[in-house]
């Protein structure tokens, strides 16, 4: 294990108690700033992820919530303001530092490779692993039960997979070895109502597990179904946190902080 990542670790222990339950959060923001070029687009950004429980990051386009997980991720730098893993400030680290730690990205573009076969891109996320052998089998064997296209198009190259397909093969590149964190963006955007239905059934089998999760998500239905707690974003800052269960059940809630209501998304 690396120093950064044991350190991490040891700071994710100091933050649990004997009973294994948290005691603070896993990931925390703290007046986060983030500017690209001449823009200013996160203007002191406060978040909390709580160890195992999925946190939904909500908002209208253009509100900060994918620039706010390049920035945990080190993709983009703050220029304010602190990120903080297990205890760790890992605002100044880089990227590979940073998912060495244990923290996954799935970008909103899957990320895919697309001449590599599915079996290949697993691989190069399984950064423990020195060939496709070597890959955790009862690890696979699981994703394979989430995602059946993954065995069933392992050997083909991921660019002849379905819109869907590759997302799924993006989830699986995230989770292929265990986690601390995952960080996901989207995932449902663009799928057809029964690849929802599946990525959501996945979704629930990774929150059983002990998943935490950092989730970005315009398909109201989904987040519902998903979140344990919401944080709401506007104009590159936090304007709303609480449960997820509060949020669907307010409509005029719904209405004022995101323009829509849940119940027109069923």
């Amino acid at each position: 294990m690396s120093a950064p990542a044991a350190k991490a670790k040891s700071a994710r222990a100091a933050h649990s108690s004997t009973d294994g339950s948290s005691t603070a959060p896993l990931l925390s923001l703290a007046g986060v700033h983030t500017h690209i070029g001449a823009y200013h687009i996160l203007h002191g950004v406060d978040l909390d992820v709580p160890a195992g429980r999925t946190t939904l990051l909500l908002g209208r386009n253009g509100a900060g919530k994918t620039t706010t997980l390049r920035t945990i991720m080190g993709l983009w730098t703050a220029s304010a303001g602190s990120v903080r893993f297990g205890g760790a400030d890992i605002t100044r680290s880089a990227t590979p530092d940073i998912a060495r730690l244990g923290i996954a990205y799935v970008p909103e573009n899957m990320g895919v490779f697309s001449d590599l076969t599915v079996r290949e891109n697993l691989l190069l996320a399984a950064r423990g692993a020195r060939d496709a052998d070597a890959i955790d089998a009862g690890r696979l064997r699981w994703i394979e039960e989430l995602f059946p296209a993954m065995k069933k198009f392992r050997d083909h190259p991921a660019g002849l997979l379905s819109g869907g397909q590759k997302q799924m093969l993006a989830v699986s590149r995230a989770i292929v070895e265990p986690r601390e964190l995952i960080l996901i963006d989207e995932p449902s955007k663009g799928l057809a109502p029964t690849i929802i239905r599946n990525m959501l059934d996945a979704f629930r089998q990774l929150k059983a597990a002990g998943a935490t999760i950092l989730l970005v998500e315009q398909n109201f239905a989904f987040a519902r179904e998903l979140g344990d707690s919401v944080a709401v974003m506007e104009d590159g800052r936090i304007v709303h946190r609480g449960s997820m269960a509060a949020l669907a059940a307010d409509e005029s809630l719904q209405q004022r902080l995101l323009g829509l209501s849940l119940g027109a998304h069923q």
